[in-house]
């Protein structure tokens, strides 16, 4: 028995070239689609292909939301091929509302997400039975709202009737409209943004007097701004007076005290300037007194040619002195009596 040949593509293995686009199907097999269910394609078969998954959307304004939901699809299961249709602006248009992205920015954005492997650009807003078998498309993943659309209550209702419907979860606090209505409600904000940063009134849409308006508002904040910076840098400039003015009370009461210090130890009490007056004192004291005779002078030498005198009266009352107060007046008398004979 020849057997059939699988040319299903396998799951992207690199992320450096962005994912194809579909031209008319990917997986050209020549053996029949088996159909899985959810719970055989849990367990990982069939081994000799990947499990088939399809989520479509608009994805307009590409957020985290989005990828989000793109990763839970490429994890259902072990052996994941995702596919993600998305719809042209003819039908989005139509169906939904204008879009901010055209549909080949849409696309791109698409391609250059790392859990896509491939891309269906103008992708049906309703799925067929066609579709779906064209495409070889095991399970269909969306988040679980009913989505009434087209007339319908629900577009995915027949994909769950079928078994193929695999639910994802919302990101919550993030969708476009969310983002929308971020920028209606700044609206002015934004426009004197991009009016200061070049774009023309006409490019945005904006009346004569709403650009003046716009550029009026501009120079205020720019004004703001200068009076803003100003404040911070007199602040930043009196911080930097109050510290350095806090060094220098500091370095001026440490020199104060250092400077108290040595005065007090050279002129305080017992200080060196005392000690050194008190020796410069005594010295001068010294220098200034009188000295005190010797207590015995020198004896000449008496010549040999001449004999000595007898010693007087008076010499030997000066050299004897008297025992008593009696005696000295006694040899005063006596000495003048002497005297009296030599006369």
């Amino acid at each position: 028995m020849e057997e059939l040949e699988h040319t299903c593509p396998q799951p992207r293995t690199t992320l450096t070239e962005p994912a194809i686009f579909m031209q008319d199907t990917s997986c050209d097999c020549r053996a029949p689609h088996e159909k899985l269910t959810i719970e055989q394609a849990k367990h990982g078969t069939p081994v000799d292909r990947p499990v088939r998954v399809y989520a479509d959307g608009i994805f307009d304004l590409f957020h985290s939301g989005h990828a989000r939901a793109l990763m839970q699809a490429k994890n259902l299961f072990p052996n994941s091929y995702l596919i993600v249709g998305v719809c042209s602006d003819e039908l989005t248009h139509k169906y939904k509302g204008f879009t901010v992205m055209t549909e080949d920015e849409r696309y791109e954005a698409l391609r250059h997400c790392r859990y896509v492997d491939e891309v269906v650009r103008d992708a049906p807003w309703t799925l067929t039975a066609e579709f779906l078998e064209k495409h070889k498309i095991d399970f269909v993943a969306h988040d679980d709202i009913p989505y009434s659309s087209a007339g319908t209550e629900d577009v995915y209702k027949h994909i769950k009737e079928a078994g193929m419907f695999v639910p994802t979860q919302r990101t919550e606090g993030i969708s476009t409209s969310d983002l929308i209505t971020r920028i209606v409600r700044d609206y002015d904000v934004y426009a004197r943004r991009n009016l200061q940063r070049g774009y023309t009134a006409k490019e945005l849409n904006v009346s004569y007097i709403n650009e003046k308006k716009y550029r009026l508002q501009n120079q205020v904040d720019r004004m703001k701004e200068k009076v803003r910076t100003v404040e911070e840098k007199s602040k930043h400039f009196v911080y930097r007076v109050e510290e350095k003015s806090a060094d220098l009370i500091q370095k001026w009461e440490e020199k104060s005290r250092e400077f108290i210090g040595n005065f007090l130890e050279l002129f305080g009490p017992d200080g060196t300037w005392k000690q050194m007056f008190q020796e410069r004192s005594g010295r001068m004291i010294q220098a200034f007194s009188p000295r005190s005779s010797p207590s015995s002078s020198p004896t000449r030498e008496v010549s040999p040619s001449r004999s000595p005198s007898p010693p007087s009266r008076w010499a030997s009352a000066r050299n004897s002195p008297p025992s008593s107060p009696k005696g000295a007046s006694a040899s005063i008398s006596s000495m003048s009596e002497g005297d009296e004979d030599e006369k």
